[in-house]
Parts: C-alpha cells; sequence; structure tokens
C-alpha cells in the first residue's frame, strides 16, 4: 500500500490548540458577566414590573450622562485633553437655567400646556448658547495658548478652570440648591402592561434622543464635522489644506458647552442642583466616556447608558443591591478596572493615539 504525499488534513482540534488556554483575567471577566446576569435575572423574576420601571429610570439618567461625556469626548478626540471644567460648565448652566425658569420667564405659575413647553424650549436655547460661550471662553483663555505645550501643563489649566467655574457659580447662587418649578406632570405618558413611563421621564428621552442623532449626522456628514475630524487625525496636516484649526476647535467647544447647557437643564427638571453637582456628575460622565472608548460618540452614549443602568439597579433593585451608598464606589470601581484592564473601552478610542 502506498502513502500519498502530500500535507496533512488539519484536524478540527488544531484551532483549538493554537488558540492555548484562556488567561485568568478573561476567566475572572466571564465569571464576573455570568454572575451579574444571574443577580439581573433574579430581580427580573422576583418582580419583573419593579425591574422594567427601574431600567427605564436607568435609561432616563443615562441619557443625561451621555450628554455630557459627548462633551468630554469631542474635546479629547480633537485635543486629546480632558476638560475638567466641562462638569462644572454643566453645572452652571444647570443653575442658569433655575434662574431663567423662576425669574426671567415666571415659569412657577404656568397652568397652560403650551406655555410650559415653550418655556422649556426658551431655557434649553438660552442656557445651551450660555454654555457654549463660556465653553468657548474657556477654551480662548485657558487651553489656546498651551497647545504646543506639553499636556500636563494643560491638564493643570483644565482643572484650575474647573476651580474657576466653580466659585464662580458658588459666589453667584451661594450654597443653597436649586430647583425648577414642577412643570411636567408625573403622571403616565404611556403604560404597558403594569410598566409605566412619566412625562418628567419622557421629555428627557425625547430630547437626548434627537441631540445624539443630529451632533452623530453632523460630526459625520458635515463639513464642519469633516473638519472637526481631519482635525482631529493631524492639526498641521489639516491647515495645510485650508481648515481654520483654530476656529474648528472653538466650534468644537462650542458645540461641547451646548450639550453640557442641554444636560443642566434636564438634570435640573428631574433633581435639584447646587455649585458643586457638576464635580461629582461631570467625574460619572468621564467615567462613562472612558467606559465606551474616548474620542467614541457611540461609545460616550453606550458608556453613558451603561453607567445610568449600574446607577438605577444599584439603588432600585431589592435582592442583593448594594444601595445607594456605594453607587460612588462602584461607578469609580468601573473606571479602574476599564483603566487597567481595557484603556480603551468597550468600542474602542477613536483618537489619533488610539485603535
Amino acid at each position: 500500500m502506498s502513502v500519498q504525499a502530500g500535507r496533512e488534513r488539519p484536524s478540527p482540534f488544531d484551532s483549538l490548540r493554537n488558540r492555548g488556554r484562556p488567561s485568568l483575567i478573561s476567566v475572572l471577566g466571564i465569571l464576573f458577566v455570568g454572575a451579574l446576569g444571574v443577580w439581573l435575572l433574579t430581580n427580573f423574576i422576583n418582580d419583573p414590573q419593579e425591574f422594567l420601571n427601574v431600567t427605564l429610570i436607568g435609561l432616563t439618567t443615562g441619557s443625561v450622562y451621555a450628554l455630557v461625556a459627548l462633551g468630554y469626548t469631542l474635546v479629547y478626540g480633537i485635543l486629546q485633553l480632558i476638560n475638567f471644567a466641562h462638569g462644572d460648565v454643566f453645572a452652571l448652566c444647570g443653575l442658569v437655567s433655575s434662574s431663567i425658569m423662576v425669574g426671567l420667564l415666571d415659569l412657577s405659575g404656568a397652568d397652560a400646556a403650551i406655555v410650559i413647553i415653550g418655556g422649556i424650549a426658551l431655557t434649553l436655547v438660552i442656557t445651551m448658547s450660555f454654555g457654549s460661550l463660556l465653553n468657548a471662553s474657556i477654551e480662548f483663555l485657558g487651553y489656546r495658548r498651551l497647545r504646543g505645550q506639553p499636556r500636563l501643563t494643560m491638564l493643570i489649566s483644565a482643572v484650575g478652570m474647573s476651580f474657576i467655574v466653580q466659585n464662580i457659580a458658588l459666589a453667584i447662587y451661594d450654597v443653597n440648591f436649586r430647583s425648577s418649578p414642577d412643570l411636567l406632570p408625573t403622571r403616565a405618558a404611556f403604560t404597558i402592561g403594569e410598566v409605566s413611563l412619566a412625562w418628567d421621564k419622557l421629555i428627557v428621552i425625547l430630547i437626548t434622543i434627537p441631540v445624539l442623532i443630529g451632533l452623530t449626522w453632523m460630526v459625520r456628514t458635515t463639513k464642519q464635522g469633516k473638519a472637526m475630524r481631519a482635525t482631529a487625525q493631524d492639526q498641521d496636516a489639516a491647515a495645510m489644506m485650508g481648515i481654520n484649526v483654530n476656529r474648528t476647535i472653538s466650534f468644537t467647544f462650542l458645540l461641547a458647552g451646548g450639550l453640557a447647557g442641554a444636560a443642566g437643564v434636564l438634570f435640573l427638571l428631574q433633581f435639584n442642583m447646587r455649585y458643586d453637582t457638576g464635580f461629582e456628575l461631570g467625574l460619572i460622565a468621564f467615567t462613562a466616556a472612558v467606559l465606551g472608548g474616548i474620542g467614541n460618540l457611540a461609545g460616550a452614549t453606550l458608556g453613558g447608558l451603561l453607567i445610568g443602568f449600574i446607577q438605577a439597579f444599584n439603588e432600585g433593585l431589592d435582592i442583593g443591591a448594594p444601595g445607594s451608598d456605594w453607587t460612588r464606589t462602584i461607578v469609580f470601581g468601573i473606571l479602574i478596572a476599564i483603566l487597567v484592564f481595557r484603556p480603551e473601552g468597550l468600542l474602542g478610542e477613536r483618537t489619533p493615539e488610539g485603535a
């Protein structure tokens, strides 16, 4: 019997052998995700209605986080700078919106739906304009002259700007919390079975979704968006192609400030706010941006929603939830874990240095 010469037929198990054994970190990650899934499933089986209601709360909160996280990721994507003042711009915008609704427009006694909707829309426009101008001023005064300096210099400047904006808010609005009038009805906007979503929660989602879609469309398809992407890739090359780099960066800060203004209004419609609210929420939004992938618009949105769900599940579920006292620990623990094990984020970093 002759043996035919040639290459051996590969065994179906060869690919498995080539992969090698999974690392300890991979195994721990799989076990953690599995345990998390079991915990969520247990709570869902125990009380499906409460679980879905908590999920909707997480969706609402995560939408606000996503708006703030997008501001972080826009600035980082074009300058590779963590704008620590962004959270304080968000807080000051929220406080300004309280003055507009209560003082300028006097919406506290409004009953007609058209007056309330028009007042909120006007407040949103004014606050977003204020946030845009404030953020662009921060870039012009604090960052523009430092672009050629080491990044640590710009980082220190960003921290300094954060304290300046925070202390301006403190000087104007003191240490007391501000809130908006009870403008939005708390009755159910719609009910599916025993799960309902109130109007005051639904309006946050109705405002957030068009903003996110419009921002993504603008960055990907418009001339200004292409200029932003080119500047993020290589400022010198962009300038050689006729792009005004200074104007493009200023526009990016204008856009990020507008997002902070919108988030400030939406947050105020749900919660109380004071001068230092932006510090903690800014760190949470930054965590969301890192979680999804810094510089990645879709990643910032995903990260914001995930952080919103994590907070809602931790504070709202009955079985095995650590409670609100552990929210900060869990959120910033996630930040540390992402930085250590997957620094590019879930969807990947999109910057000149990233993947």
